[in-house]
């Protein structure tokens, strides 16, 4: 293990050189990221003395509008979804980021570097399995679709977002090409017609921790689910396994919210945090992938095998194309809800 905890004190230290008594309100989602961001973010810059006071809240954009639109900015830095972060930054709502104060931008993935956030790390929707019940893993979404190989039900997220995507892949689209194949018309009508076929036996889940729940059940043999809630489990002992073929990645960002007094703080605490030490430190608490291509270097093997951007991991994954979901996103939305009660 690579982890050097006097290394990471040491560089907070040098990117903070005159932060003392600095106080910094960092605003995230909670749960185990939110201990994640503790261990890897926090606790290393509150050594160079300057104080992280962290908030949880729902991703809410509202209150950071309310907060700009009166001037009384007291969230410093959010952790935001992607959807938002383009929003966030034409509404005005995010200080454009200078990234001559952060670090090279080659260094992070190209989906991790915009106008006005920088990628925290990255998250994927998966298929998930448990080895004790299904001696024989499935490797594609076709294996996913196919209930005379793999009997049993299968556990699907309720919507159209990510399942749409998985069926046009069991249906032999190439993941590069998924999103274009759903632009069109017959691309969409597509992805219905293979959801129906699987549709006598999904079992749907709503929230993030059904899905594991599922699995160790035995309610389904194979479920879609986010790469963290698969990780948490293993941890805990359940012999949850991840199929990467085909994955849907996103990223959560860092913004400095519009108008703060510590513009200057969360600047030098955003470069903390994506130096690859925090960002390898982040990765072994919670399975998450670093931005910072630079931190992979820097982690075990075991813990590189649970990330969505372990080589390996990342070779036939598809990102999420937040356009593609803010154009027809609404549409398909509206025609999976129909389609569900039929």
């Amino acid at each position: 293990m690579n982890f050097k905890p006097l290394a990471i004190a040491a560089l907070a230290a040098v990117l903070l050189p005159a932060m003392a008594q600095t106080q910094l309100t960092i605003v995230n989602f909670g749960g185990a990221n939110a201990n994640a961001q503790k261990k890897a973010f926090y606790e290393p810059i509150e050594k160079s003395g300057i104080k992280v006071v962290p908030v949880e809240y729902n991703g809410e954009q509202a209150k950071i509008k309310a907060m700009v639109e009166t001037k009384k900015v007291t969230w410093d830095i959010v952790e935001v979804e992607s959807p938002d972060v383009a929003r966030g930054c034409d509404e005005g709502l995010f200080e454009k980021l200078d990234y001559s104060k952060i670090g090279a931008k080659g260094d992070f993935v190209p989906a991790a570097v915009t106008e006005c956030g920088i990628g925290i790390f990255v998250w994927s929707t998966v298929m998930a399995y448990n080895a004790d019940k299904l001696k024989t893993p499935p490797v594609t979404w076709a294996d996913f679709w196919d209930v005379k190989k793999f009997p049993g039900k299968r556990g699907m997220r309720k919507g159209a977002r990510y399942n749409v995507e998985f069926a046009l892949m069991a249906d032999g689209v190439a993941p590069a090409d998924v999103y274009k194949v759903l632009a069109t018309k017959e691309g969409a009508d597509r992805a219905f017609k293979k959801l129906t076929e699987l549709k006598p036996n999904i079992q749907w889940w709503e929230a993030g921790a059904q899905p594991p729940q599922f699995l160790v059940a035995g309610d389904v043999v194979m479920s879609t689910a986010y790469n963290g809630r698969i990780d948490a489990a293993a941890r805990e002992g359940k012999n949850l396994k991840i199929t990467w073929t085909g994955g849907i990645y996103d990223l959560d960002y860092w913004t400095i919210t519009k108008g703060t007094p510590n513009k200057e703080a969360a600047l030098k605490f955003i470069a903390f945090a994506s130096s690859p030490d925090a960002q390898a430190e982040y990765a072994r608490n919670i399975a998450y992938g670093p931005t910072n291509n630079k931190a992979l270097a820097k982690l075990d093997p075991k813990v590189l095998a649970n990330l969505p951007t372990a080589p390996q991991n990342a070779k036939t994954a598809v990102q999420f194309n937040v356009k593609f979901w803010a154009d027809q996103g609404e549409e398909l939305e509206k025609r999976f809800a129909a389609w569900a009660t039929q």
